[in-house]
């Protein structure tokens, strides 16, 4: 990777908006929203683009499609900006800090989506010469336990429903990366995530009596060391895996032993392999020592989402065009975040970058309340994705080779859920 500053002074210095793009991205940044309610933040996607490309909105509910033509026919491409905000308190003291308490852009779609604002400008402004352009506006990436994923409801639109494109094309900001920079995974882009719960039952009764109770809270205790234990025990240290546990809840006194508790976690893995196993040790950890202390259990699997793959085709075109106009960072360790753009394989060929959004002052993790970006980055990621995009329009996107490994980023159960039942004797 050359100097960062270097790059960063010449992408900025080619254009002269960046002033535009940096007041998009505060305006999205202050009024940010959760998951399919995001209508003001469509409104002023959808009125920043109606003059230049052909909207549709509504799509999912609060998503939208802007689309522009070329001069002719030819390959089409789809460019991916989630819009949803994070349900955490913003921390920082800027003037455009969240005005919506208890949400905040804290995964940077902010960013993402003028990011793709102003790709599709500069496509309207110098249309290709043949092909098109659709840029999806996608709600919902961040999905709770059980809940629905923003990219299958958009795929089961009709708007999308049977569509193929030449490439499907994303970016994510990437606070381990410094501004000016692009970072290209080989293979995985994100790993797969299987989300979890597991409620335990048990029987109330009086603290002073605990004899007469079987205590949820106890078991679900006991469980949850367990996991954690068995999980380590049950990987090599080659295998790529992180296992969490986030909430727990259960109880309705001090003075009483709890009749139900639960807890929801996740499993994250890039192996297929790796993943049914954990799957099955985490499952029946869970059922045995339940049993072993006479409680039901029910345990639920959800969220399954598959990883992110990236095409070798789109990966081979990034690596010979990115170079010319921004800093490329070869990516060799997949990271464990997450993303439903997974399931927007389905569409075709895909590639995720990570855009570098960290300044010389260091920044915050995502999903912090002080996350916060270097604005530099905003038109390195147009140049970034505009470049990509006119190449696979410019028809400089090799043949198709299987998608890089076969099957490598089709969709996978999407928001399937399972449910087990374990009764103790």
């Amino acid at each position: 990777m050359i100097g960062r500053r270097r790059g960063v002074n010449r992408v900025v210095q080619a254009h002269e908006d960046v002033d535009d793009l940096v007041r998009l991205r505060r305006q999205l940044h202050q009024q940010p929203e959760l998951r399919f309610t995001e209508q003001q933040t469509a409104a002023v996607l959808a009125g920043r683009l109606a003059p230049i490309a052909r909207v549709r909105t509504g799509l999912a509910g609060t998503g939208l499609l802007a689309e522009i033509e070329g001069h002719a026919e030819g390959p089409s491409v789809l460019l991916r900006a989630d819009m949803d905000a994070y349900p955490v308190q913003d921390a920082k003291q800027v003037p455009w800090a969240s005005t919506n308490p208890g949400v905040c852009h804290a995964c940077g779609h902010d960013v993402h989506m003028t990011v793709m604002a102003g790709v599709a400008a500069r496509l309207a402004a110098d249309p290709p010469a043949r092909g098109s352009v659709t840029v999806l506006f996608q709600p919902a990436e961040e999905i709770p336990f059980g809940a629905t994923s923003g990219a299958a409801a958009v795929l089961a639109d009709e708007a999308l429903r049977d569509r193929r494109f030449d490439a499907v094309l994303g970016l994510h900001c990437w606070p381990d990366l410094p501004v000016g920079t692009i970072g290209v995974d080989r293979v995985t882009a994100m790993a797969a995530k299987d989300a979890f719960r597991f409620e335990v039952t048990g029987r109330a009764a009086h603290a002073a009596t605990p004899a007469l109770g079987r205590d949820a809270i106890l078991g679900l205790a006991g469980i949850v060391n367990l996991l954690h234990a068995g999980v380590a025990r049950s990987r090599n240290p080659h295998e790529l895996v992180a296992f969490n546990i986030g909430t727990i809840a259960g109880g309705a006194s001090q003075s009483q032993v709890a009749e139900r508790a639960e807890a929801t976690g996740t499993l994250r893995t890039h192996d297929e392999a790796v993943r049914a196993r954990l799957k099955e040790v985490i499952e029946r950890i869970a059922r045995q020592q339940a049993a072993a202390l006479d409680l039901g259990l029910r345990f639920t699997w959800a969220n399954e989402m598959p990883p992110v793959r990236n095409a070798a085709a789109l990966v081979a075109l990034a690596r010979t065009e990115l170079p010319g106009v921004v800093e490329v960072a070869d990516l060799t360790e997949p990271p464990l975040t997450t993303d439903d753009f997974a399931l927007l394989a389905a569409l075709g060929p895909s590639l995720y970058v990570k855009l570098g959004v960290t300044g010389e002052q260091g920044g915050a993790p995502l999903h912090s309340g002080a996350f916060d970006v270097d604005e530099r980055c905003l038109h390195v990621g147009v140049t970034a994705l505009e470049r990509l995009t006119r190449a696979v329009l410019d028809g400089r996107l090799a043949a198709p080779d299987g998608h890089g490994d076969a099957g490598a980023g089709r969709p996978g159960p999407g928001d399937r859920a399972g449910t087990v039942e374990a009764v103790g004797a």
